[in-house]
């Protein structure tokens, strides 16, 4: 698990997990505004992006993850989590839900 102690700490994490797990690509979250524009919060997903992309060798693609984590809240008020359980999950649950929608986006048709 990575800790974000420091953004060279973390990209250097990034670069190594990359490395070690032979990653082909990879999928990072764009916080766009509700509107579809980017906003300060997406200029800073891309600046760190490019850094990243300065240390590894692998495609980087942005996804929308807009309303992912009001899904994911959605989600286990439905399933009736408590309030704590619902905070201490609920990145985890955006990151799946935001995840699963660019999986399905890119799922291959039959032929």
């Amino acid at each position: 698990m990575l800790r974000n102690t420091s953004v060279e700490a973390l990209l250097d994490g990034l670069a190594a997990i990359v490395a070690e797990r032979e990653v082909t690509d990879i999928v990072v979250g764009l916080p766009l505004q509700l509107d579809g524009t980017e906003g300060p919060a997406a200029a800073e997903v891309r600046a760190f992006a490019a850094k990243l992309a300065d240390r590894i060798e692998v495609p980087i693609e942005f996804w929308d993850e807009r309303l992912s984590t009001v899904q994911a809240e959605r989600a286990m008020l439905d399933a009736d989590m408590t309030r704590a359980k619902r905070k201490k999950r609920r990145d985890k649950v955006a990151a799946q839900i935001f995840l699963q929608s660019y999986l399905d986006a890119h799922r291959s048709t039959p032929q």
